[in-house]
């Protein structure tokens, strides 16, 4: 969502071994057995040997090698992942150690963290909740690039993000289907699918027919979780290349919004670096250039268990906020720049929803309303939801009952947030 991934978070390496075919393996398929390579070299020697005893004793005619059958491949074997993915990662990592990633060391009066045996050995007592985070990662990580690669023009929206969520179910194992599954793992909030002027909070509804063309600027925006941690990180794809500095100044953006920030930072100071960073860059669009400008009401924030927003926001432009990044919180740390004025708006149909952590107790009058309520209680918690959930769900006539939850304060409506029509917006969230 607009607003997301925890710093250390999203940033993980694949091994080799998982990311591509096994070594030793020709299209994609496994390596022999051991001794299935001497095997064969054997029934060659076999054959060439039966061969040359046969013309000495009939001549031109020779006997067909005969080949061992090949072993089967014994069960347990590595395997990797499927395109697209289906493989669940416990499978890939039965070990349950999962990569950590990148690791930014801590520098200046926080480097004692690096160097001091006790803290470090602290740190590990409380790495539990770190596996959860590097699992949900890695999940990331892996659909990330099978969509970075088959993401194309052409393909409707409802097809993208349909794809990139099924994935994130396959590889938690949680389908979401049987009530409370979702809240135990699975897609962290709605895929936001959004083009040109419309920065963040786009997600297709049912029946939507939006299909992604080649002169598009869409920010891809999707979340994972593991037991509440959300793990979340986007990226702009952008299919001509006259886009390329206002992604690239999005993506530095982020980086030195990365570099800058950690325990005890205060957010303006991050704030302002990443604006320095931004607006240094230009763009050319059609013979004019465009400064590109750092959206000013949009924000990095943290993030609690199934919480997205967690309260702190992380600004990306100059500002007197003097609060500061605190042992044990976890940040998303994304950027966004324009080339139109560096504002947006609510426009457009909503999508996104979530429950209000801490809402009142309100007597609802419309029945409707009262068994949405459950449903999103009992399937989604506090996790940020689309119609598009509900729809799978087997819901049926629900808007009344959504609409009559926002306006009694229990639900949340995130609507698209957009610059002006004909600007171009990118978003960037940490990408190894």
């Amino acid at each position: 969502m607009a607003a997301k991934v925890a710093e250390d978070v999203a940033n993980l390496k694949l091994n080799e071994n998982i990311s591509g075919p096994a070594k030793g393996t020709s299209n994609g398929k496994p390596p022999a057995e051991n001794g299935e390579a001497e095997d064969d070299e054997s029934d060659d020697d076999d054959g060439l040997a039966e061969g040359g005893a046969n013309g000495e004793a009939t001549g031109d005619k020779k006997k067909k090698k005969k080949r061992k059958p090949k072993k089967k491949k014994k069960a347990g074997s590595a395997k990797t992942q499927t395109s697209p993915p289906r493989v669940l990662m416990t499978q890939l990592y039965p070990s349950g150690n999962f990569p950590e990633g990148e690791i930014c060391e801590y520098i200046g009066n926080q480097s004692y963290r690096t160097t001091s045996e006790e803290k470090r050995h602290l740190d590990r007592m409380n790495d539990d909740f770190l596996k959860e985070y590097r699992q949900g990662a890695e999940i990331h990580r892996q659909v990330r690039q099978w969509a970075q690669k088959n993401i194309k023009p052409g393909q409707t929206l409802t097809e993208i993000a349909e794809g990139i969520e099924d994935s994130v179910r396959h590889l938690t194992g949680h389908m979401g289907l049987e009530e409370g599954d979702n809240i135990k793992g699975g897609v962290g909030f709605p895929t936001g699918l959004s083009r040109n002027h419309c920065a963040a909070h786009y997600t297709p509804n049912a029946g939507n027919k939006m299909v992604l063309e080649h002169g598009d600027v869409m920010k891809v925006d999707f979340g994972v979780h593991v037991n509440g941690r959300i793990v979340d990180s986007a990226w702009t794809m952008a299919f001509d290349p006259v886009y390329d500095p206002l992604l690239a100044a999005v993506k530095d953006a982020t980086n030195t919004g990365i570099r800058e920030a950690g325990i005890d930072v205060r957010m303006s100071d991050i704030g302002a670096a990443v604006q320095e960073t931004m607006e240094s860059y230009e763009v050319e669009l059609g013979g004019t250039t465009y400064p590109v400008k750092a959206i000013r009401n949009l924000n990095g924030h943290n993030i609690g268990q199934w919480q997205i927003h967690g309260g702190k926001s992380v600004p990306i432009v100059k500002g007197g906020d003097q609060s500061k990044m605190e042992e044990g919180e976890t940040f998303a740390i994304e950027t966004f720049g324009s080339t139109g004025k560096g504002y947006v708006r609510d426009d457009m149909e909503c999508s996104h929803y979530a429950k209000i952590i801490d809402a009142p107790k309100v007597a609802l009058r419309v029945d409707s309303a009262k068994k949405l309520l459950t449903t999103i209680t009992k399937n989604f918690g506090t996790l940020p939801f689309c119609r598009r959930y509900l729809d799978r769900l087997g819901q049926e006539k629900y808007l009344l009952g959504l609409n009559h939850l926002v306006q009694s304060g229990l639900v949340e409506a995130y609507p698209p947030l957009c610059d002006t029509k004909g600007s171009y917006t990118a978003q960037y969230e940490h990408q190894p």
